[in-house]
Parts: structure tokens; C-alpha cells; sequence
């Protein structure tokens, strides 16, 4: 296809149209429903997944436990596009078109975390560290034209302190959170990483509820 094609320059193609395609052929690959590698592939991919864990389309009989919690949405979405992938959200309709209320609100708080913190997500590449070295539950990303490197942390940090193995700061550099005023203090290992202390806040003045960006400026690996 990507040789004989007219279009190939302008369309894009999955890898699903034949026996034997998936994770071989086309233009970015979904392998299968849910795929999330949770490393950079070599080539474009997408995780096309569903807010109802078991289906695609409008089940009745479906329990609270089946749907994808925002803690969890929140997280596919870090994992996937900071392994380079793009994200498929599905919802399954009413026989009559309606979205169910439980969707349009993972929806809905998907958007407003989007409005804090989407500078981290669109138009962003995958950075030299996918996750933390030393962290886990933090994912990277990086916008290429300002250099800036954003920490997408699942887990707010036990006593406001964060400690991360994979980035190195200069001296001039600032850490700032999404949505937060004002720069955050940061501390150099003497070997390797830093230390960053996360803002004081109550709970009515968190940027967000579920996962929280850090964006780095003079970052330089």
C-alpha cells in the first residue's frame, strides 16, 4: 500500500484490512483493541480503547467496576502519548443515540483536566525517558519547539516531595505545575536526579483532581 498508493502521501491507513496485517502493515498500528505497549514503538500506533472495560457498544446490565475510573483514564492517556501513541476513546451509545450520564462525565473531567494541563499532551513527542527512572507513575513528554520537558505525575508525592532519576536541570532552570502561579523549588543530587517540592495546596485549589503536570524549563538531556 504505502508503494503503490495515489493517495499515500495524504491518507493514512491502520493496520487492520487483511489477514495477517495488525502490527505489520499500514500507516500507524492499533495491533488490537486496548493496545498499549507502554514503551516507544518504532513506528505510530494508537490504543483505541473503550470507557466500558468489556465493550464496545450500550450494555444494560453494566456494573460501576466495569467503567474506566478517571484515575485510570488519566493514566492511559499519560502512558500512551508519552510512548508516542495516539489515544481512541470510545463510548457506546443508547439504541437512540443518547450518551449515558456516567460517560459524559469521564468525558466531561477528561476535558477539564485537558484545559489545565493539554499543553502537555497536543503537539507533544515523546522525550528521552518515557517514565522515571526511579518514580513510578510518572510519564514524559516534550514539546520539540521550546524545549520544555512536562512530568505527568498519577501519584501526588508523600510529604509535598517529589524525587525524579530521569531529568537534568541547569542552574537557570525553573520547574513550574500546570495551573499553580509561581515556580517550585527543586533540589540537585550531588549524583544524579532532583528533588521537588510540590505546592501546599487544600483541596479546593488543586490545578486538577487526578494527576498533576510538572513543566521543566532548562532541562538538558
Amino acid at each position: 500500500f504505502s508503494f503503490y498508493s495515489p493517495v499515500k502521501d495524504t491518507v493514512v491507513v491502520n493496520d487492520r484490512w487483511g489477514s495477517g496485517i495488525p502490527c505489520h502493515h499500514g500507516g500507524y498500528f492499533t495491533c488490537q483493541d486496548r493496545y498499549n505497549p507502554g514503551k516507544l514503538q518504532n513506528r505510530k500506533w494508537e490504543n483505541a480503547m473503550t470507557l466500558d472495560k468489556a465493550a464496545w457498544g450500550y450494555r444494560r446490565n453494566t456494573n460501576l467496576h466495569d467503567y474506566v475510573t478517571m484515575e485510570e483514564l488519566v493514566a492511559t492517556l499519560a502512558e500512551t502519548v508519552s510512548c508516542g501513541g495516539n489515544i481512541l476513546i470510545n463510548v457506546g451509545p443508547t439504541h437512540d443515540g443518547r450518551i449515558t450520564p456516567i460517560f459524559e462525565e469521564r468525558l466531561r473531567n477528561l476535558g477539564k483536566w485537558l484545559k489545565v494541563n493539554g499543553e502537555a499532551i497536543y503537539g507533544s513527542r515523546p522525550w528521552n525517558y518515557q517514565n522515571d527512572t526511579v518514580t513510578p507513575n510518572v510519564w514524559y513528554t516534550k514539546n520539540l519547539a521550546t524545549s520544555t520537558v512536562y512530568a505527568v505525575v498519577l501519584d501526588w508525592p508523600k510529604n509535598d516531595k517529589l524525587f525524579l532519576g530521569a531529568p537534568t536541570l541547569k542552574d537557570s532552570a525553573t520547574i513550574t505545575m500546570l495551573g499553580v502561579p509561581g515556580t517550585l523549588y527543586f533540589k540537585r543530587s550531588s549524583l544524579w536526579g532532583i528533588t521537588v517540592n510540590f505546592p501546599k495546596l487544600t483541596p479546593d485549589i488543586l490545578p486538577c483532581q487526578w494527576a498533576w503536570v510538572l513543566k521543566m524549563q532548562g532541562v538538558t538531556n
